[in-house]
């Protein structure tokens, strides 16, 4: 969560949608940079997703979020938001150094459906960047298809948007380590071999017309 929020570049008094909230680990990570300025709002499509947050916002004093369940409450944000972070569901095959069996339980039909599922939260949550706003899309899976390709495909089909450099963003965000980070398209990847992290990709889109 701290990696996402910091290379997503929130700062304080900014308006911000955490689009994939569930329980809310990036929510609180937004917050805490964010240092209870501006807004962020957490929202999920099932509202069950959302139950463990209230009490983790309530102990972190976290005062700058409000919650959003299913897309109907999502409509007076459209247009507006700096920042909108797609924490998207994936295979979760980065983190199959400490779950090993998982790999074994994945099929086929169900990457289909996992990237399927992608292409239309990233479609969806697009209307919500203001012109000059940045969208952030971060998956804890190592397959391209999940990363590379999604991002390949959505400027493909998405001109008003464009790619944040990723090396930029690495450099302006941490002062070393880039030689352990991985580039792949328009993205950043972290691994647990180079960085000891779980497998992890980060990309920034920044939509024109501001």
């Amino acid at each position: 969560p701290i990696f996402a929020a910091t290379l997503a570049g929130v700062e304080a008094g900014m308006q911000v949608l955490d689009y994939c909230a569930g329980a809310g680990g990036k929510t609180l990570a937004l917050a805490a940079a964010m240092d209870n300025r501006g807004q962020i709002f957490a929202h999920d499509a099932e509202k069950q997703r959302l139950a463990p947050i209230f009490d983790r916002l309530r102990r972190a004093a976290a005062r700058n979020v409000q919650t959003v369940a299913g897309e109907a409450g999502l409509a007076p944000l459209r247009g507006r938001m700096d920042l909108v972070l797609v924490d998207a569901p994936c295979t979760g095959s980065g983190t199959w150094r400490r779950r090993p069996d998982a790999k074994w339980r994945l099929t086929a039909r169900q990457l289909e459906a996992r990237i399927a599922e992608q292409a239309s939260i990233l479609d969806a949550a697009k209307a919500f960047v203001r012109p000059g706003g940045r969208l952030a899309y971060i998956t804890c899976s190592i397959f391209s298809e999940e990363n590379r390709r999604q991002i390949e495909a959505f400027l493909s089909a998405n001109g008003d948007f464009s790619p944040v450099e990723p090396q930029d963003l690495w450099r302006a965000r941490f002062a070393g380590g880039g030689e352990r980070v991985r580039l792949s398209g328009h993205g950043l990847v972290l691994s647990p071999a180079a960085t000891g992290t779980d497998g992890f990709f980060f990309a920034a889109l920044e939509r024109g017309g501001a």
